[in-house]
């Protein structure tokens, strides 16, 4: 082989990624949280690869749950008891409150963390923008759209309270605006799937920081 063929091959050959430090801290977290309504444990890694167990006796909250670990790359695991022959509001506002204790504790100080994240995401005919700031302070800011009151046998008004739940238990800023849509299901899902890949950038470690909090305060 000669020497142009040579450095062809060293430029088209894929880098190697570099080895995990044994020294690496793992950004995980559990948090198990019981009350008189629910028994919710909630477990999660935002360093996955987007693996997930759900199982909260509500089907699509299970598959909004799915979206948040596979487009955020959160390895994640809900196991949820309710009192689900009342009706689905304690199932699902509590698993978005332990879900925000989760990602609290994950994040600890917010250390080295990016701090903002921003995604749109389409889906079919239904275009939705989520914007999050993890500030410390916590902040919902939502006007979706959603035309039916149900999809499926979910209710369509407990999206809100569930992210309205992560936000407060979180201490994240959240804006979640529709600026398309008219399919229920289109919407919902666009929306979980921006917010897994804005929550995603937020999480992420960015590398000039260092260990440093994200903050001209110095502090979160």
């Amino acid at each position: 082989m000669n020497d142009q063929l040579r450095i062809m091959e060293i430029i088209d050959r894929p880098p190697v990624p570099p080895p995990i430090s044994s020294n690496t801290i793992a950004r995980a977290a559990l948090v198990k949280r019981t009350t008189l309504e629910t028994d919710v444990t909630v477990s999660l890694n935002l360093d996955g690869s987007g693996t997930c167990k759900a199982s909260t006796g509500i089907p699509f909250l299970d598959h909004m749950l799915q979206q948040i670990a596979s487009h955020g790359l959160i390895d994640l695991d809900v196991q949820a008891i309710g009192d689900l022959a009342i009706d689905d509001h304690h199932t699902n506002e509590d698993v978005g409150i332990t879900l925000g204790q989760t990602l609290a504790k994950a994040v600890g100080d917010r250390s080295g963390i990016s701090r903002f994240g921003h995604f749109i995401a389409p889906l079919d005919e239904a275009l939705i923008e989520v914007v999050l700031d993890f500030s410390g302070r916590p902040h919902l800011s939502y006007n979706l759209e959603i035309p039916t009151q149900r999809i499926g046998s979910y209710d369509t008004e407990l999206v809100r309270e569930f992210f309205a739940a992560v936000v407060n238990h979180t201490q994240m800023t959240l804006h979640v605006r529709q600026l398309q849509g008219g399919n229920s299901h289109h919407i919902v899902e666009a929306a979980f799937k921006a917010f897994a890949r804005a929550l995603r950038m937020a999480v992420a470690i960015d590398p000039r920081r260092a260990s440093r909090i994200p903050s001209s305060k110095g502090v979160l």
